[in-house]
């Protein structure tokens, strides 16, 4: 397997190469030059396997063993997940037994994200690949950064820079980045700004070629191929839990990541009904799949959902890249006129092709998301944490989330909602909507132990504004 820039200017790499690069020196997005198809057979022979186990099939599939022996291969993955608090990894919640609507729960890793599914494999991999030291840069909306640095911290050739925007994530999402002194971990709180800016300040340095290459610079964000891949996994362990026949994933998202790596998995051969773009109001991406118009807003909306607070989506190109037929001049044709008109449009024969890849889309308002948290609670007793809420909500807008919309005795079809994150990481929403009595996030041990450390004098962070040559500046000074 070898992968190529959705841009049509890099081809032939190797995995190790993609994931070394991560954004594509020409500036596209990195994908394998041919998505495997699985037979019926063959997964009816991952029906049993483990996470760990099957995320070794799916991952032999898209690396050579010649980049990556698979002992060596099946020793990172071990090591990656044995992290995480629960045996299954990522397991699958039944809300109701009266009823085939499921949550994935996703954020039983190290920082209560489904970030650490993908970023505790990939710091494992950047230790294995570097032969040299790497300066990773990364922009975080919340969670990337607290997971990033949970998978990187403390390794050999390698250090890292995580942008966020400074009052734009929860309390315990920045103590998660703070609170880590290691010598290679480098939080910086940008002020005046948002998640996009954050990510512009981090394109524009890995379009800076010579800085790039001067200072080995990469990416751990969803950009880097080695995450969606990582995230492919999960899709189909959901599958074989569940036992259904087929399965209907609502994702909440904001940069596309998540919602992608179901669409490959689709591609491979998974049985999916539908994929359900689930976004709050920085819908972007709701406009797009119901109207065909990809529409840059003014501005960020904060949220109650703040780690899909995004305005454009960094992993859409990928997507877009297949809708054209795998070509690159078109991609390049409509990225140029959204970049400098923030507007582009598609055809309805392109808006059809999006159902046709089992796309569905919907908004979800922040009463909506308060609403959705507070009832799952009241009548099924389990506390989801924002982004899960706009899933479900979501789903329920294309009348998925009836208990007993299905027939759980054939338990044909499911709906699976992908939980992101704890309820304990945005314990101020969660707490307004099911009126507890004492903070989630003091229920929830290992937040509660953060939180008892904000007031201390030795947390690691470096403020700025929004300067790209202050931030050349300050990795100059401290990189290895």
């Amino acid at each position: 397997m070898k992968y190529k820039s959705t841009r049509g200017k890099i081809n032939g790499l190797t995995f190790v190469d993609a994931v070394k690069m991560g954004l594509a020196d020409d500036g596209g997005l990195l994908i394998p030059q041919s998505i495997p198809k699985l037979s019926s057979e063959t997964l009816e022979s991952w029906r049993n396997k483990s996470f760990q186990e099957l995320s070794f099939e799916i991952l032999s599939l898209y690396i050579d063993r010649s980049d990556i022996p698979a002992a060596d291969l099946k020793a990172l993955i071990e090591r990656a997940y044995s992290t995480f608090s629960d045996t299954k990894i990522t397991p699958l919640h039944r809300l109701s037994p009266s009823g085939n609507t499921l949550v994935l729960e996703l954020f039983h890793g190290p920082t209560f994200s489904f970030k650490d599914v993908a970023l505790q494999l990939l710091g494992n991999l950047f230790e294995y690949v570097l032969s040299e030291p790497m300066t990773v840069v990364a922009a975080t909306s919340g969670d990337t950064g607290s997971a990033a640095i949970a998978g990187l911290r403390a390794r050999q050739n390698l250090s890292l820079f995580v942008l966020y925007p400074k009052g734009r994530i929860s309390a315990v999402q920045e103590l998660q980045m703070v609170t880590v002194n290691d010598d290679n971990i480098h939080p910086i709180a940008v002020t005046n700004s948002n998640f996009d800016d954050c990510q512009s300040l981090v394109k524009t340095l890995m379009n800076d070629q010579a800085f790039k290459h001067s200072q080995r610079l990469g990416v751990v964000n969803s950009i880097n191929w080695a995450r969606i891949l990582a995230q492919m996994v999960y899709y189909f362990h959901a599958y074989f839990q569940s036992g259904a026949k087929s399965v209907t994933f609502s994702v909440p998202t904001g940069n596309f990541g998540d919602i992608l790596a179901g669409f490959y998995a689709s591609k491979m051969g998974l049985p999916v009904d539908n994929l359900i773009v689930s976004t709050n109001d920085n819908d972007i991406l709701d406009r797009f799949f119901r109207e065909g118009r990809y529409v840059k807003p003014a501005s960020v909306v904060p949220t109650v959902a703040p780690a899909m607070d995004i305005n454009v989506a960094s992993n859409f190109e990928r997507y877009l890249y297949y809708l054209f037929n795998e070509d690159s001049d078109r991609l390049v044709k409509f990225m140029n006129e959204f970049n400098s008109q923030g507007t582009a449009t598609i055809n309805q024969e392109q808006l059809d092709q999006t159902k046709a890849d089992r796309f569905l889309s919907a908004h979800v308002g922040q009463q909506e998301i308060v609403e959705t948290i507070a009832s799952y609670h009241q009548t099924l007793n389990y506390t989801l944490d924002p982004h899960t809420a706009i899933g479900l909500a979501a789903a329920k807008h294309h009348g998925l989330t009836n208990y007993s919309h299905y027939n759980q005795n054939s338990n044909d079809h499911v709906l699976i909602c992908l939980s992101t994150a704890h309820p304990a990481k945005f314990s101020e929403t969660v707490d307004r909507a099911i009126n507890s009595k004492q903070s989630v996030e003091q229920q929830f041990e290992p937040t509660r132990k953060l939180l008892e450390q904000q007031s201390s004098n030795n947390l690691n962070r470096f403020e700025m504004s929004l300067d790209i040559n202050q931030l050349k500046q300050y990795i100059l000074k401290h990189n290895k």
